[in-house]
């Protein structure tokens, strides 16, 4: 069996490689995340994570990072390889942890949520190649 591992190599690291990820506007959201999508030359996928501080403390969004982390690091042998992925809350969900308590709300995420919202995201995304996809 592979061992599922996640090393830097798996990783956007710097501002330009979120950048042209951004700029390719291959992207899907839910009410928990938004996923951005583009073509890589690598042969495996890459995963890249933005979390504003407008969630919350270094805590929370430090939390939400390692459950999205945890749920590529998981999958991502099922999911489209040569892709790079930028995942970031959606804007729907930072509202709503900020109308009401955002540790409450990150700390009743589970990992079967992040997981099931990620692979529904990138494969609507992959249906749709073309182009923005809500």
């Amino acid at each position: 069996m592979k061992r599922l591992t996640f090393p830097k190599s798996a990783r956007l690291l710097k501002n330009g490689q979120f950048k042209s990820v951004l700029a390719r506007n291959m992207r899907s959201s839910d009410s928990l995340l938004i996923v951005f999508m583009a073509e890589n030359n690598l042969g495996r996928p890459r995963l890249g994570l933005s979390v504003s501080k407008t969630l919350g403390s270094a805590v929370i969004r430090n939390r939400l990072k390692r459950l999205i982390r945890e749920a590529f690091r998981k999958n991502q042998h099922d999911i489209p390889r040569s892709f790079d992925y930028l995942v970031m809350p959606s804007a729907g969900f930072i509202e709503s942890a900020r109308a009401s308590s955002p540790k409450k709300m990150v700390k009743k995420i589970t990992l079967e949520q992040v997981e099931n919202s990620l692979l529904k995201l990138i494969n609507r995304i992959g249906q749709n190649r073309t182009g923005k996809v809500q």
